[in-house]
């Protein structure tokens, strides 16, 4: 992989959606803009939504395609959207919104990695804390290695 799974252009500090279908479409549109998925990908986020929350605690939502979206998929990336006011996400309230996308079951190691680091309260307040989305970036470098 020659390629980070978050560089900077995938990072949005102020997200412009207000529901969680908006903000599902926006970390989704980062994945399809960075060349890493197809558009349709987008749909089966959409899916495995439907069938199972991706709310994974302390303000992080982790949309992903379902596994009949594997072929939608270029090449394992991530996307980071952040959101100044709480967006409603089945009740709970989500301030970042991680779109996945893994080749092969790469997702499975970015999903533990990043559920470990929201799963420390002082790294996530350093998140909503950032100035720039290069202070994410390089908050997020555990995350971020090959």
């Amino acid at each position: 992989m020659t390629q980070h799974l978050l560089e900077l252009v995938n990072v949005v500090t102020a997200g412009s959606g207000t529901t969680r279908n908006d903000a599902i479409r926006e970390a989704g549109a980062l994945l399809v803009r960075a060349g890493a998925v197809r558009e349709d990908y987008i749909d089966s986020m959409f899916e495995r939504e439907a069938s199972v929350s991706t709310y994974m605690g302390n303000f992080l939502a982790i949309p992903h395609g379902t596994n009949d979206a594997k072929a939608s998929v270029i090449r394992s990336a991530l996307s980071i959207v952040r959101y100044a006011d709480p967006i409603d996400w089945d009740g709970h309230p989500v301030r970042f919104a991680v779109g996945i996308a893994g080749l092969n079951n790469e997702h499975l190691e970015i999903l533990s990695r990043m559920a470990a680091v929201f799963s420390d309260e002082g790294e996530v307040q350093r998140l909503l804390d950032a100035a720039t989305a290069e202070d994410i970036v390089r908050l997020l470098d555990d995350v971020n290695a090959e």
